[in-house]
């Protein structure tokens, strides 16, 4: 990726800097798929089902909605449902637990490696021990978070110990690999989000599940269309998650170039980490093994809100994933289940800040981040905290 000028606001994530770097393909995407005449389900979703399976070395990808459809589709698709338990992490966008009760289980969240932002196994094998044989199914739905992969080769030994459902969120890793192998291919199935934020993004929202397990892939693809194989007779009860032509065309175009995409916020990464060493913050660092495709670059400091405030006064805009974990929103304190004190959690809760982040991100801009952050370290921020 070539370097840009500086913007005069730097975003912390820009879907139109996105679309603007592929625009030529998009725009010839599009206009095929409206001149087509055919906007739901047709030849667009399956070639993209297909090349997107290929990518991640899968056999099956299933189009849908949207990524929190993709997470309840790939529970139900694993035979997951009431009376089931699905251990997942505490500290993850909302959407992982809504879609866990949405399948109809129930969640037990537990604690992440403070690390690496992602399920610790050492928490689900006593989380696992501690629920016993009680649920008819039980699974566990690992988040890589931030691009970060989760420790699967762990979590997957843990499962087997348990006899757990393994199912991965993928929705803030597309294209991450763990010793060459993409994310999504390590569970029974994997969900993924194209909310336009994400690594591979579209103009709107979808999701897909993916599945080398035939079985699986096909009830998914009944579920997301009213259980129809034979149109207008329901085989089982489905709901209506299907993903749109035009958003398939516009996902086929950015699939090619994902790989370099990812690569870009990669060398991004690494300019913030050269210049913020020595800055008093905790910065991302990619677990050996893995190839870590920075959805987020999110640092660490118990002054955080302070450091948010200054940036956000030399008009640099960041985030927070997540501001509360699960269990202590309002919706679900008290209700939802907890394994241990989920104290990482909480601690990361309080002190991530995701910085400007995305592949088209201007060097100049990580260059001013980066000193403005020095400055508020040299004593500007005891004033902001």
């Amino acid at each position: 990726m070539s370097d840009h000028p500086r913007s005069p606001v730097i975003e912390q994530a820009s879907p139109l800097a996105s679309y603007r770097a592929h625009q030529p393909g998009i725009q010839a995407a599009i206009t095929r798929v409206l001149e087509g005449g055919g906007y739901v389900l047709g030849e667009e979703v399956r070639h993209f089902e297909r090349e997107l399976a290929a990518f991640l070395g899968a056999r099956r990808a299933v189009g849908v909605a949207s990524g929190t459809d993709a997470i309840e589709l790939a529970l139900r698709g694993c035979g997951v449902g009431p009376g089931d338990v699905v251990f997942t992490v505490a500290h993850t966008a909302v959407a992982t637990v809504a879609a866990i009760e949405r399948a109809g289980a129930g969640a037990v969240l537990v604690d992440v490696d403070p690390a690496w932002h992602t399920l610790d196994p050492a928490a689900l094998d006593l989380a696992a021990r501690a629920a016993g044989g009680r649920a008819a199914r039980r699974a566990v739905l690992a988040v890589h978070l931030y691009g970060c992969p989760a420790d699967m080769n762990a979590i997957l030994e843990v499962a087997r110990r348990h006899e757990l459902i393994v199912i991965e969120d993928c929705a803030q890793a597309a294209g991450a690999c763990i010793a060459g192998r993409r994310v999504g291919t390590f569970g029974r199935a994997a969900a993924f989000s194209f909310y336009p934020t994400k690594n591979l993004g579209a103009l709107g929202d979808g999701g897909a599940v993916v599945s080398s397990d035939d079985t699986v892939a096909d009830r998914v693809g009944l579920l997301r269309e009213y259980g129809w194989r034979e149109r207008q007779v329901s085989e089982i009860v489905g709901m209506n998650s299907r993903l749109d032509e035009v958003q398939a065309a516009v996902l086929r175009v950015k699939l090619q170039t994902l790989d370099a995409d990812n690569e870009s916020r990669s060398e991004r990464a690494r300019a913030y980490g050269a210049a913020l060493d020595g800055a008093g913050l905790s910065v991302p660092a990619v677990r050996p093994g893995t190839t870590h495709v920075f959805h987020q670059y999110v640092v660490r400091t118990p002054a955080r809100d302070g450091l948010r405030a200054y940036l956000q006064a030399h008009r640099i805009i960041t985030n927070v994933h997540y501001p509360q974990p699960v269990h202590c929103q309002p919706a679900y304190r008290g209700r939802v289940r907890v394994c241990g004190d989920l104290a990482a959690s909480e601690r990361a809760a309080a002190e991530v800040l995701s910085l400007p982040m995305y592949a088209e991100l201007p060097m100049a801009d990580v260059r001013a981040t980066a000193a403005a952050i020095r400055a508020w370290a040299r004593g500007a921020g005891s004033t902001a905290t």
